[in-house]
């Protein structure tokens, strides 16, 4: 349980670093970290495969992409948005108010549903579990879906290469 708790702020703390860190590097970096420790609460939960591809996935993937479009653009620090030379509506625009609007909604059902109990835990059917299994999902990948498996690793290795010929500088 303690484990669970620190695993948690971890994690909270470096969701919060992602969107208030004025440099898109240490947002990466924050991101990275959330990954991990939501891979830590897979694990505690038993659910090991769910956490390799947390680390796997997103951690090695899409933080790294991240990472990349930052560098090729650029990874200085975000300039300031608060002028205080114009008013509160035109320095914010409409998004601040449908954000406020979409959390205040998101929060009421929460709480509708911690209120009438359909938020409860849920457990499920000891059988399926081994259906979900790293030795069921590869054996099915590796016979059954070899071929589109392929394919999509072929098109990632085509997308990877056209961001390096494009990232390159005119010779």
């Amino acid at each position: 349980m303690v484990l669970f708790v620190v695993f948690a702020l971890i994690a909270i703390v470096a969701a919060v670093g992602v969107i208030i860190s004025r440099r898109p590097i240490y947002s990466a970096l924050f991101l990275l970290l959330n990954f991990a420790s939501l891979a830590a609460l897979y694990i505690m939960l038993q659910a090991q495969f769910l956490a390799a591809v947390q680390v796997i996935v997103y951690g090695g993937a899409i933080v790294v992409l991240f990472l990349f479009v930052v560098m090729l653009l650029g990874g200085g620090e975000l300039n300031d948005i608060r002028d205080t030379n114009r008013p509160f509506l035109q320095r914010f625009g409409w998004q601040r108010f449908v954000a406020v609007g979409l959390g205040v909604l998101m929060v009421a059902g929460l709480g509708y549903g911690l209120v009438t109990g359909e938020l409860s835990a849920v457990q499920g059917d000891p059988a399926a579990f081994g259906q979900g299994s790293v030795q069921a999902i590869g054996s099915v990948l590796y016979t059954d879906y070899l071929l589109p498996f392929e394919l999509a690793s072929v098109l990632l290795l085509v997308g990877m290469i056209g961001a390096v010929v494009l990232a390159r500088p005119p010779e």
